[in-house]
């Protein structure tokens, strides 16, 4: 038991900016146990979110609302995610070889494809969260919250299906779990259930496809450009897949 308490702690510590007791600490060994526990930091996150959408309802527009709630969430990673996908962006946009495409991802500093890809994605965040907050309060929340935890599950299931890039597995980047075993696979997939047990149809469950759809396509461009994925490419993952999960919301809500 306290393994395992250290174990969530160091999933805590490494994918969010919430303060963890003194005693967890960076061992690999947990660290690649952990990954059984990002879905449910996608729960924590999710609930920060919709606690500012929930109060934030009563007293902003929609559109403000859910700009505060991205802030939030944000705050709360410390756009750990977010800035995987930007350096996805720039890497793939700007490199042509799978060294200058490794390269541009490690460079800190941040080009023209990741911030135009940064503007799109936030602008279909925000919009699609304000037509969904302005469709129904609560369908917008448990949307919300199945595209924290869906999306990454969705990351977790490129790092059992797929190799950590051969290419950059000795660089000095933002240290990664890269082993993950079938039972810790299956307890990620555990937290992901109660998300869709939050909405009243079994329609929701259709985004499995589009989302097992993005996932095989964008695990095989990584695989074919760098022969496998990195963290920032996880993190491209699960930020596309967060917005998969919002727009099928919001296109079967007249069905529901």
């Amino acid at each position: 038991m306290k393994n395992e308490i250290q174990v969530f702690f160091t999933a805590l510590m490494f994918y969010t900016r919430i303060p963890c007791p003194s005693w967890v600490d960076h061992s690999e060994e947990y660290l690649n146990k952990a990954t059984r526990y990002f879905p449910l930091i996608g729960w924590i996150v999710g609930a920060v979110a919709s606690l500012v959408i929930f109060t934030g309802s009563f007293i902003f527009p929609p559109t403000i609302v859910v700009t505060l709630a991205l802030a939030a969430s944000v705050l709360l990673t410390g756009a750990f995610h977010e800035d995987g996908f930007a350096d996805v962006c720039d890497g793939f946009g700007g490199g042509w070889t799978t060294d200058k495409i490794l390269l541009i991802m490690k460079d800190s500093r941040l080009g023209t494809y990741g911030v135009v890809g940064m503007l799109l994605l936030f602008a279909l965040k925000i919009f699609t969260l304000a037509a969904l907050l302005r469709l129904d309060l609560w369908f917008c929340i448990y949307a919300l919250m199945l595209a924290h935890v869906g999306s990454r599950f969705t990351a977790v299931t490129v790092m059992r299906s797929h190799e950590y890039a051969r290419e950059d597995a000795t660089s000095k980047v933002k240290p990664l779990a890269k082993k993950l075993s079938i039972s810790d696979f299956l307890i990620s997939a555990i937290w992901v259930i109660p998300a869709f047990l939050l909405f009243p149809s079994l329609l929701i469950l259709g985004v499995c496809i589009p989302l097992f759809l993005f996932k095989i396509y964008l695990a095989a461009y990584f695989q074919k450009w760098i022969g496998g994925y990195t963290g920032d490419c996880l993190g491209a993952v699960q930020q596309i897949s967060f917005v998969v999960i919002l727009l099928y919301a919001l296109a079967i809500w007249r069905f529901i």
